[in-house]
């Protein structure tokens, strides 16, 4: 299938260096190179290069604890899945632990968890990445694995295998999206927010017809396309030295064929806006009426949506949020636990802030609307306290070094940066971004963003209200 497949065999062991403390605080500017990077974003080291296929390699020293978190990211998601192949890129989420050339079904897992490591994957409109973190010894164990599925899994992949997961996502998506209370929201969301041939119009668990439609030799050609070293970045985070990565991803990826002509997403930076509000109302089997207001914004990674996440933290996030302040605590409305705010970070279009709230019992749909409308109109007219904006920042801080306090969390951050952006080292200006944030550009995004003409509003009812 045009890419060559790592050697046989299993890799040996690898002593592990000697422990010491990372101490120093640099970042990569170029292939191969370090130089300083400010403590505020990212204090610890990260280093690149970039295969002759193509691969991406990503390295952040931390001898603090003997393990190594790699994470491969590859840049394809739902927004790259052609009509008629929704659920694609989930699905191989899914297919990518079903065994490859040298390694049989389940082994995969069975090898990692037996090595004392853990790992999983993820899908999302952007991309879709697999994760594994283990002891630091079995590193080369993991780089074979991951190199022997991108470059060994369609001469593997069988009908039964693709039959197989295909029932497993369809329980998935009666698990998660139609059997559970609100469950499909995201689903319903989308489209209203994007308009057909969007590349975020569709959610990434798909369609089923779609994905029943398909043979084998289509689910096959999706892999070869998007499968490839050229289109991935592989990031190593913990107890190794880049010189080690470096060496052992030329090893086990280097041989992997690039893949010239991956296909480019479709652009999605202009959703033309309609000045209409669209709104959606759903009968279904619910416990109580729920409503969400959403309205897109700016792609993530830009300024204006750091202004967003600002935005959203201070109306939506804890118990001293505006939203909770005026609708749990002060009216009333909304029930404690269910009221909330949050920015998707999509990085390829204008992404969508949510705000949602679950009625109290005895309070109405429509009444639970205009209380969350009035809070948020009155957010886009009247602009933040420097109380708000205070706490916002200080909640935002505690939550990005939450997100690095693991070598899986940096590798994950240094990962998505390295394919979102070009560029690693850009996961530092992150923190940075949110608290330069001042309240006048958040009242000017406010006013830009939270307009009632381009407002989506989805309502869920009791079925008894019908």
């Amino acid at each position: 299938m045009g890419a060559a497949i790592p050697p046989f065999g299993r890799p040996r062991r690898q002593s592990r260096p000697a422990f010491r403390w990372c101490t120093c605080a640099t970042a990569v500017s170029g292939s191969d190179s370090v130089v300083p990077m400010p403590e505020t974003g990212y204090p610890w080291p990260i280093e690149t290069t970039r295969l002759d296929n193509g691969l991406r390699v990503v390295v952040s020293e931390d001898r603090s604890a003997p393990v190594v978190a790699v994470n491969l990211w590859y840049d394809v998601g739902s927004r790259h899945e052609p009509d008629g192949q929704t659920g694609f890129a989930h699905l191989f989420e899914h297919l990518m632990f079903e065994g490859s050339v040298n390694v049989a079904k389940t082994e995969h897992m069975k090898l990692i968890q037996g090595s004392g490591g853990s790992l999983n994957a993820t899908t999302n409109p952007d991309r879709t990445n697999y994760f594994n973190t283990v002891p630091a010894e079995h590193l080369e164990l993991v780089l074979w694995l991951e190199a022997d599925r991108m470059g060994g899994l369609v001469p593997a992949l069988t009908q039964e295998t693709l039959d197989n997961q295909r029932e497993v996502v369809k329980n998935e998506r009666r698990q998660r999206y139609e059997n559970v209370p609100y469950g499909d929201a995201w689903l319903r969301l989308l489209p209203l927010l994007y308009p057909p041939g969007h590349p975020y119009h569709h959610s990434t668990i798909g369609s089923m017809a779609d994905l029943n439609a398909a043979d084998l030799a289509t689910f096959k050609d999706f892999h070869v396309t998007y499968y490839a070293p050229n289109n991935a970045v592989l990031t190593v985070v913990g107890d190794a030295s880049s010189g080690e990565v470096f060496a052992l991803a030329e090893k086990y990826f280097g041989r992997l064929a690039p893949r010239p002509d991956i296909p480019a997403a479709p652009d999605g930076l202009v959703v033309p806006a309609t000045g209409v509000p669209a709104q959606e109302t759903v009968h279904a089997e619910v416990p109580a009426p729920r409503v969400y207001l959403a309205h897109r914004t700016y792609p993530f990674g830009t300024p204006e949506y750091d202004a967003v996440t600002v935005l959203g933290t201070l109306l939506g996030s804890g118990r001293g949020s505006r939203l909770y302040q005026r609708l749990a605590d002060g009216a009333r409305l909304a029930q404690p636990d269910n009221v909330g705010a949050y920015g998707v970070d999509l990085a390829h279009a204008p992404a969508p802030l949510i705000i949602t709230a679950t009625a109290r019992d005895g309070v109405s749909a429509e009444e639970l609307t205009a209380g969350l409308t009035e809070v948020v109109d009155e957010l886009a007219d009247g602009g933040v306290t420097g109380a708000e904006l205070d706490r916002a920042r200080a909640l935002l801080t505690t939550a990005w070094w939450r997100s690095l306090a693991t070598v899986d969390g940096r590798a994950d951050t240094l990962g998505r940066y390295a394919t979102q952006f070009g560029d690693p080292a850009r996961a530092a200006d992150r923190l940075p971004g949110w608290l330069s944030v001042g309240a006048d550009q958040l009242a000017e995004v406010a006013a830009e963003v939270l307009r009632p003409a381009d407002r989506v509003t989805l309502t869920y009812l009791p079925e008894e209200s019908a």
